[in-house]
């Protein structure tokens, strides 16, 4: 009985070493030493939007944490030397950890001042297209051919077997939707990719609005929101299950549509597709 408690107790101590927080045996390999907070010796520079963290203490092992102003988490990581770039103007946080052989000791914070967006990482056309930068851009539902349905080979793969698209004029199609106020989409850069949808309600014209963020990838024509979903107008919403993950149909400085794929038609004829809605500017 005895021995079996003593293989008990040695497999319950071996999971807590299995799944402790802490680099332990990282830390037993370094000297003995009492570090006081004031001994930590840390610089964080920046160079326009590049920024350089450095740890200069001896004989610890370091981490570090970054995030905005908003107390979002940008990233970590447990090397001396970190170099990594804030493209967004906007005031950050850096925090630094020396992990000792007595234990974790925090350094002071570190303030980090970005004056202005990174021009080089926003250079692309298509940023300027979609957010206006900083100062921002709303686009609303373009009346005049505001919904179409396309083939997901469409518009990228034209040698597909699922290319095919049908934009139909409002004019003579009105069965699409009312003709209203359907709300708007708001994007800009101001310290974060920033988005904004106020929604018109299908029945009436009540409106809620929602703030979020997003990803746009241009290279792979995708783009995800969090917090909102994309404006919309007519009666689709339950023939689709994700309004957040989008496809760039078309970016141009007066023409923007986006994609979500219809993945649960009401109508059992009605089989998977893209509907794709066209935006312009607002006046």
């Amino acid at each position: 009985m005895k021995q079996m408690l003593t293989k008990a107790l040695a497999a319950v101590m071996a999971l807590g070493l299995l799944f402790s927080c802490e680099p332990v045996e990282d830390r037993e390999d370094l000297p003995a030493t009492n570090l006081d907070p004031s001994e930590i010796n840390i610089s964080v520079t920046n160079v326009g939007n590049d920024v350089t963290m450095t740890n200069s203490t001896p004989d610890v092992i370091p981490y570090w944490s970054y995030k905005d102003a908003a107390g979002n988490e940008l990233g970590h990581s447990n090397q001396n030397t970190v170099n990594t770039v804030f493209p967004f103007a906007g005031t950050y946080t850096v925090d630094f950890t020396a992990y000792t052989r007595g234990g974790a000791v925090q350094a002071a914070s570190k303030t980090l001042i970005i004056a202005s967006n990174d021009s080089e990482y926003f250079s692309a056309p298509e940023w300027s297209n979609l957010t206006n930068g900083v100062a921002g851009k709303t686009w609303v539902l373009d009346m005049s051919g505001p919904i179409g349905w396309a083939g997901f080979d469409y518009p990228y793969n034209p040698n597909g077997d699922d290319y095919w698209n049908w934009f139909p004029d409002y004019a003579g199609n009105e069965w699409v939707m009312p003709n209203k106020d359907w709300g708007e989409m708001t994007f800009n850069l101001d310290g974060g990719y920033n988005v904004s949808v106020t929604q018109t309600a299908l029945i009436t014209d009540d409106q809620t609005t929602k703030t979020g963020n997003f990803s746009y990838d241009i290279a792979s024509h995708s783009m995800m929101f969090n917090g909102a979903e994309m404006l919309f107008g007519g009666d689709y919403y339950p023939d689709v299950s994700n309004w957040s993950s989008l496809k760039v149909v078309e970016l141009t400085p007066t023409s923007l549509r986006l994609s979500v794929v219809r993945d649960q038609a009401r109508n059992p004829n009605d089989g998977p597709c893209q509907i794709v809605y066209h935006f312009k500017p607002k006046e």
